[in-house]
């Protein structure tokens, strides 16, 4: 018996008058695999870029369910789950668009299912909103210091800094351990998020949210049409998510 819950889902490719709400099931548990109640979620520019077809050649399946970012409250988990417990706060990026291509279940959504390696505990001086805002941002521009081998002492350039990624960059670019240029797709990882926990948790880095936000889960249309205008400063927060 499949359990229903509500979601904004597509089933073409297209503009944002293609998402719909309404019910959508409840994903069934891989055996590595927790079910997150959702608290918050967040949208990045790659969740219309997916909607528009940028991978139409991955073989997703329809209907969709987009969003990447996710911060809840784990309610099941699967046979070989280890790492986390029913009732734990979770935070994390679900989707790994560089390994397996971007999957049918985003986060817009009232329950997400998430391998358990992607996720991570979220910060206690974190509110949900804050943590949502969070993963696939703070990952992106880790991956890219950590890809160029940016060390204390040098300087570098950020582009776009009033920007989910930028924002986090010029925080890190201030806190982490030549730069160069280089084309990479995040991996997302609960790992690297434990790691920058420190940093967060003494309020190095900071959530940069925007401030036409959080949206209602009843208003992500018009989430969506700010996001896509170019003028959001920050990451634009969906919550709480009812």
């Amino acid at each position: 018996m499949d359990y229903m819950q509500k979601a904004w889902f597509y089933n073409e490719y297209g503009p944002r008058a293609v998402l719909q709400y309404g019910d959508f099931p409840v994903p069934q548990l891989g055996d590595t695999q927790v079910l997150v109640r959702v608290r918050a979620a967040a949208l990045n520019p790659v969740d219309f870029k997916l909607r528009n077809g940028v991978f139409k050649d991955t073989g997703l399946e329809f209907p969709v369910v987009p969003g990447c970012d996710v911060a809840g409250v784990i309610v099941d988990e699967g046979d070989n789950v280890s790492m986390f417990s029913k009732g734990d706060e979770v935070y994390g990026n679900i989707q790994s668009f560089n390994t397996v291509g971007p999957k049918q279940y985003g986060t817009l959504t009232q329950y997400t299912a998430v391998e358990e390696s992607l996720i991570a505990l979220k910060p206690e001086n974190m509110s949900f909103e804050e943590a949502a805002s969070f993963p696939l941002a703070l990952q992106t521009a880790q991956e890219g210091f950590d890809r160029a081998k940016f060390q204390r002492g040098q300087t570098v350039f950020i582009v776009g800094g009033e920007g989910g990624v930028g924002s986090l960059a010029i925080q890190l670019a201030n806190s982490s351990p030549h730069p160069r240029a280089e084309f990479y797709i995040v991996t997302p990882s609960g790992s690297n998020l434990e790691r920058l926990r420190s940093y967060i948790e003494c309020e190095k880095l900071k959530p940069v949210i925007d401030p036409t936000g959080p949206y209602a889960f009843s208003n992500v249309m018009e989430a969506f049409k700010h996001l896509e205008s170019g003028r959001a400063r920050g990451k634009v927060v969906i919550s709480p998510i009812d």
